[in-house]
C-alpha cells in the first residue's frame, strides 16, 4: 500500500506586519511635517494666481512700473481693465465678451458629444461579446498615442473636400459657412477626445460585478435598460473625471479653435487673448483680467465637481 503524502500546510501572511507598515506610512503623511510641507505647497502655488487677481484691479500705470505686491502699500482699485476687455468696442480692447460666448457655445457640446459616444462604446467594450472585440479596444488605446497635429492636415481635407473612392463620392463636401463652422469645431473635439474617454469609461465599467449584470438580465432587462437604469448610476464619477479633463482641454484649446473655426463669429476665448496684448505687445496690462475671466469658468467646474475626481481617476486602476 503506497504510501500518503500530506501536503504541509502553507504559511500565512504575516498581516500585522504589512498593518505595521501601513500604519507607520498614514502617519508620515498626515504629521505635521506633511502638513506643513502641503502648506508651502499649496502657498507657492496659489500666489501668482493671487498676484494676477490682484494685478487685474490695478491701473496700468501701476502694474506696468511696480509689482502687484506694492497693492498693500499703496492700493488703487480701478475696474477699467475688466470694462475694456470685456466690453470694450475698438479694435484694440478686448472686446471678450462675445469670445466667452463663443468659447461656451464650442466647450459645452464638445464634452457632452464625446461622453455620450463614449458611454456606449464603453459599455459596448467592456459587456458585450462580439467578435474583434478584444482588437477594437487595442486600436482605441492606440489612438491616444497618435499626435493630434497629424490629424489636422487629414481633418480638414474631409470638411473641405469630402470623401472620394476612385470617382465616387461617399460624402460631399461639408461647405460650412459662419456659425456653421462650429459644427467642425464639435466634430473635431469630440474625435479627438474618444479614444481617452473611452478607455477611462471602459476601466470603471469593467470593474462594476458581473452578477449586478446577470441578475438584471435573469429579470428581463435588456442591454439598454442595464445601461440606463444600473450602469449610468454607477459610473458618475467616471463621468465627472472625463468631463473635468475635455472641458478644461476645450476651454484652453487655442490650435483646434484656430484652424477649423476662422472667423471672430465662431473664435473661443483662447484666439481673443492670443492677440490681446496688441500688435506690439504694448498693452500687456488687458492680459490681467483677460486672463483672470477666462480662469473664473474651468475654476467653476472644478470646484464643483472635484469630489468625484479622485475616485473617477482611481476607478480601474487597481484590481482586488
Amino acid at each position: 500500500m503506497a504510501a500518503t503524502t500530506s501536503t504541509p500546510p502553507v504559511a500565512a501572511v504575516p498581516t500585522p506586519v504589512a498593518d505595521t507598515l501601513a500604519g507607520k506610512t498614514r502617519k508620515k503623511l498626515v504629521s505635521r511635517g506633511a502638513t506643513i510641507a502641503s502648506i508651502i505647497i499649496a502657498i507657492l502655488w496659489t500666489t501668482p494666481t493671487f498676484g494676477l487677481l490682484v494685478s487685474s484691479f490695478r491701473p496700468e500705470n501701476e502694474i506696468k512700473t511696480t509689482g502687484w505686491w506694492n497693492f498693500f502699500t499703496d492700493p488703487e482699485i480701478t475696474m477699467k481693465n475688466y470694462n475694456d476687455v470685456l466690453f470694450g468696442q475698438s479694435a484694440a480692447n478686448g472686446r471678450l465678451a462675445s469670445f466667452l460666448v463663443n468659447s461656451i457655445v464650442i466647450t459645452v457640446p464638445s464634452v457632452l458629444f464625446p461622453l455620450a459616444i463614449a458611454s456606449f462604446a464603453a459599455y459596448a467594450l467592456a459587456w458585450l461579446n462580439f467578435r474583434g472585440r478584444d482588437w477594437v479596444y487595442i486600436g482605441v488605446f492606440a489612438l491616444q498615442v497618435v499626435p493630434l497635429q497629424m490629424a489636422l492636415v487629414p481633418l480638414l481635407s474631409f470638411f473641405s473636400r469630402g470623401v472620394k473612392l476612385g470617382g465616387l463620392t461617399l460624402m460631399p463636401p461639408w461647405q460650412l459657412e459662419g456659425a456653421e463652422k462650429f459644427v467642425q469645431v464639435w466634430f473635431a473635439h469630440t474625435c479627438f477626445a474618444l479614444p481617452l474617454a473611452i478607455f477611462l469609461l471602459h476601466n470603471f465599467m469593467s470593474e462594476l460585478p458581473g452578477d449586478l449584470m446577470e441578475a438584471a438580465k435573469v429579470d428581463g432587462a435588456g442591454h439598454a435598460k442595464i445601461f440606463r437604469n444600473i450602469v449610468l448610476p454607477l459610473i458618475v464619477p467616471a463621468i465627472a473625471s472625463v468631463a473635468i479633463f475635455q472641458f478644461l482641454w476645450v476651454w484652453n484649446d487655442l490650435l483646434v479653435a484656430l484652424t477649423f473655426g476662422g472667423t471672430d463669429q465662431t473664435a473661443p476665448m483662447t484666439v481673443r487673448l492670443a492677440s490681446l496684448a496688441g500688435t506690439k505687445g504694448g498693452e500687456w496690462q488687458r492680459l490681467t483680467s483677460g486672463a483672470f475671466v477666462s480662469m473664473v469658468i474651468p475654476l467653476i467646474v472644478f470646484l464643483s465637481l472635484q469630489r468625484y475626481f479622485v475616485r473617477g481617476l482611481l476607478a480601474g486602476s487597481v484590481k482586488g
